[in-house]
């Protein structure tokens, strides 16, 4: 199990690392990394590693969560939409610094279980479905933020959509086979820009809701 001085050790590797934010900090600190991971793995969760959280899908080292979140430009008005909840420790952040965080998740054992985990630590600004993130969520659109927790070879033109001028997309960019490049996107009233934040490697952004395998 973890101790605040495994939190505060967490802290000052990411600080070492390049992450200035302090809410960012703050907000990684006060969630307990350990409930987020499979038991077999609580003994590394706050090694700055990733880790599988089972159906294929893994929950991100912390350096590369810390920059994505950094890269978001919080603050505590934002209505904030997650593709990919996983096991819920990067919404659990967020919720720390947003004033709502709308996240969405293709397998349905996975949302579950981090719905509970929300629940269990009274996270009431948290809403989640199960759904097809690259569809975006059209009844809750538009965005001030839009993070996206899976990679693609382009961003998806419905989440684009879902953006309001002026916000915010984060997302890994580029295909299983190459490298994948965190590209942080600005809604413009011309169209959009980017940004290249760091090289990262992440699971692919995949249409529709998952058949109900096994881990």
């Amino acid at each position: 199990m973890s101790t605040p001085a495994h939190r505060a050790r967490l802290v000052l590797a990411l600080r070492s690392a390049g992450i200035t934010n302090t809410g960012v900090l703050s907000a990684i600190e006060g969630v307990p990394r350990e409930l987020f991971v499979p038991e077999t793995f609580i003994d590394r969760a706050y090694e700055d590693t990733a880790l599988p959280i089972g159906y294929g899908q893994t929950l991100s080292q912390p350096v590369v969560v810390a920059t994505m979140i950094q890269a978001l430009e919080l603050n505590d008005s934002v209505k904030l939409f997650e593709v990919g909840t996983g096991s819920g420790y990067h919404a659990a952040i967020l919720s720390y610094l947003c004033r709502q965080v709308y996240t969405i998740e293709r397998h349905k054992p996975l949302l579950a279980e981090a719905q509970g985990r929300f629940d269990a630590l009274g996270l009431t600004n948290v809403i989640s479905m199960s759904g097809d993130g690259m569809m975006g969520w059209p009844e809750e659109a538009p965005f001030d933020r839009i993070s996206v927790t899976a990679a693609g070879s382009e961003p998806p033109q419905a989440l684009l959509d879902q953006l309001k001028v002026g916000g915010v997309m984060v997302m890994p960019v580029g295909g299983q086979s190459r490298l994948q490049q965190l590209v942080r996107f600005r809604r413009t009233k011309e169209g959009y820009d980017s940004e290249v934040m760091m090289d990262v490697r992440f699971v692919p952004l995949l249409p529709g809701v998952a058949s109900e395998i096994g881990p």
